[in-house]
């Protein structure tokens, strides 16, 4: 377990999980459409939101979806090909390495996708109540920030009720980091500067 004396077996989970999560799909993704560097325009961010700041939705859709499926995957095999003692530290992992990824500087995206990810490949009825509680807070407020603030924390309370302990405790620590990489948006949200969906710039 990956509350208890790190085992091999954790160790590897980690660290295919952080390999796994470091990929910078909005990066890659905007760098092969031939789109200036995502790191320089908007938030300097390298997930979905920041990629809709190009225009181009269909690539900001691809960025979602491959920042949600490598966390998902991270989980899968690492159950699969080391077991089911390495589901959690590959999430832990594949969370950490979108935030921090090595081939960037550690300089990575802020992790709703993955965090979105991760869920669903450990306790799916709580990455249901992710998906609908952004999709109810975004639709209302026009803010991706406040979506995922909101979503993330709704989505760590729900799984302490339908997922075991480790699991529930888990996504707790994996909300709490996405907080705190949300600072700056905390900040522009409480002074009314927050870019909306879908802004340019």
């Amino acid at each position: 377990m990956i509350w208890s004396l790190p085992t091999l077996s954790s160790v590897a989970g980690l660290l295919l999980g952080y390999l796994l999560g470091s990929i910078p799909f909005g990066l890659i993704l905007t760098r092969m459409a031939g789109t200036q560097d995502i790191r320089s325009i908007g938030s300097g961010n390298i997930g979905a939101t920041n990629v809709l700041r190009t225009g181009r939705k269909g690539l900001a859709a691809a960025t979602l979806l491959g920042d949600a499926l490598k966390g998902t995957l991270a989980v899968l095999l690492a159950s699969q090909l080391i077991g089911p003692e390495a589901a959690l530290p590959a999430a832990l992992g594949a969370f950490l390495g979108h935030l921090f990824p090595v081939w960037l500087g550690f300089k990575g995206g802020k992790g709703v996708a993955t965090f979105l990810g991760v869920t669903l490949a450990l306790a799916w009825q709580a990455a249901l109540v992710f998906a609908v509680a952004w999709l109810a807070v975004a639709f209302i407020s026009r803010y991706s920030s406040l979506a995922a603030l909101v979503a993330s924390l709704l989505t760590a309370l729900a799984a302490f009720i339908i997922a075991p302990p480790p699991t529930g405790l888990l996504l707790a620590i994996l909300a709490a980091l996405l907080w705190f990489m949300h600072r700056t948006n905390i900040s522009r949200l409480l002074t009314g500067t927050e870019g909306k969906i879908g802004k340019k710039g």
